[in-house]
């Protein structure tokens, strides 16, 4: 067993802002320390969790001078909950930290030759931005320090909510989220509140028996509200439940249930049950009209897509005759988007649902200038395909998280369209793409859009022009 680190360093000031959402400070002989929960500015006394080679990271034990610049937390799990460690930091410090992590990730660690930086184009909303969050059920939840494990009865222990930091069986049970408008935090309540009740068990998460495993919320700007309830098994006793959910918020337009007796949480390979209600949701942008089905991928800051959307298109620079590919395509919101200034759009998406929606999404906003095809991106964007769907004047990019897999990038270049935009998620995989066409693509300019604050996650688009 790994011996516990037993360091305190006291009266340490915060200096800045670090990554990962921790903030930066140093020791008294110079050493690198990351502390989480912190605000440049102020005094703590901090306990040391992990001792690496180059730096230390550490765990606020105690406030001793709060930065004038910190913020009493919107939040009640603030500090438990990982999800929003940044609700004490100012709006614009947070801009400023993320612009900063663009920065560092393209130019000082990237080295790429980049135009100056846009300044990042902040969220009109900073709370209840979210439109879909996901719940865990939980046979033992996570105990909090003033709490006594023997004290509390089974039902006590029970919990829905996150998962708390990287501990895949521990869940944090929540009270009130302030990402999700209502009546998302009734929901959830109300839904545990009848399993208890009624002794619908919820599940263990390390030993893999439970009937209660998962819900989603999904809600539109239009008002609709889907909810997914994941069961362990198909038993009687469900259906009672979602009578209840149904009767008691008739604001929810869908209501879907999944039976997951897997030992993951994944749904991606599971049928979604339409129990009452409509099959799908939509949102709106600019006269556009997107389904959103239980599996549907949609950016989950609705008014700040749109932002991250006419971005795109202005750096596509589209005049009405191009031939545009739209890579990682999703429900094919960016190329229908774009449709309207462009001759044709290709878009190309590895989840078969989601081409399933784009397509609907086409037929139902009158679109006739888009083909969408479905399967993983090396395997479809080859030469052939290429040669049989015309060579793009300009490719639209927006992959996830890990970014490309090199045999795209070498398509792409093969393709060698005279503009590409690059949208990502994480700047980091961003600028390890970018490095790989930079032998023939110039950046021509760079910019940050937020979609997630409280937290580190930024969006980032390039534009990119053939050398």
């Amino acid at each position: 067993m790994r011996k516990k680190l037993d360091l305190v360093l006291e009266g340490l000031t915060i200096e800045n802002v670090a990554a990962e959402g921790k903030a930066l400070t140093h020791t008294a002989d110079g050493a690198v320390l990351f502390v989480e929960f912190a605000v440049p500015g102020d005094v703590v006394d901090v306990r040391v969790t992990k001792k690496k080679k180059n730096y230390l990271e550490g765990r606020v034990l105690r406030l001793v001078s709060p930065s004038p610049q910190r913020l009493e937390p919107i939040c009640p799990h603030f500090g438990t909950c990982g999800g929003c460690k940044w609700q004490p930091l100012p709006y614009p410090m947070q801009l400023q930290a993320k612009q900063q992590q663009v920065y560092d990730q393209l130019v000082r660690i990237g080295h790429l030759d980049v135009p100056e930086i846009s300044p990042i184009i902040g969220s009109q909303k900073t709370e209840y931005y979210r439109n879909k969050l996901e719940f865990t059920f939980s046979e033992r939840r996570w105990i909090l320090p003033d709490e006594d494990p023997e004290g509390l009865s089974p039902a006590e222990k029970c919990g829905l909510g996150f998962h708390v930091g990287k501990y895949f069986d521990k869940v944090l049970d929540i009270k009130d989220c302030h990402l999700q408008r209502d009546p998302s935090n009734a929901i959830r309540l109300f839904v545990k509140d009848y399993a208890l009740k009624h002794s619908l068990p919820f599940y263990n998460l390390r030993e893999r028996y439970g009937l209660m495993r998962g819900m989603f919320v999904r809600t539109a700007s239009d008002g609709g509200v889907m909810v997914i309830i994941c069961f362990g098994e198909r038993v009687p006793e469900i259906f009672g439940l979602l009578d209840a959910v149904a009767e008691a918020f008739p604001s929810i337009s869908s209501l879907y249930y999944i039976i997951n007796n897997k030992l993951n949480d994944s749904i991606s390979d599971l049928d979604p049950i339409l129990y009452k209600g409509s099959e799908v949701i939509f949102e709106e942008m600019e006269g556009l009209r997107f389904r959103i089905g239980p599996k549907s991928f949609y950016q989950t800051n609705a008014p700040q897509a749109y932002e991250l959307y006419k971005v795109a298109r202005e750096f596509a620079g589209l005049s009405g005759g191009e031939v545009v590919y739209d890579l990682y395509t999703g429900t094919g919101t960016i190329a229908q988007f774009v449709s309207r200034s462009a001759s044709k759009v290709i878009g190309i998406e590895y989840v078969p649902e989601a081409i399933a929606d784009a397509k609907l999404n086409a037929e139902v906003n009158g679109i006739t200038n888009c083909e969408f095809f479905a399967g993983d991106m090396k395997d479809v964007l080859t030469p052939g395909f290429i040669a049989e769907h015309g060579r793009p004047d300009v490719m639209i990019i927006d992959p996830p998280r890990a970014g490309m897999h090199p045999d795209v990038v070498k398509v792409i270049l093969e393709a060698s369209p005279a503009k590409i935009v690059y949208v990502s998620c994480n700047p980091a995989s961003q600028a390890r793409d970018l490095a790989m066409m930079a032998e023939h693509y110039k950046i021509t300019a760079v910019q940050p859009v937020d979609m997630f604050p409280h937290t580190q996650h930024v969006e980032n688009v390039c534009k990119l022009e053939l050398l």
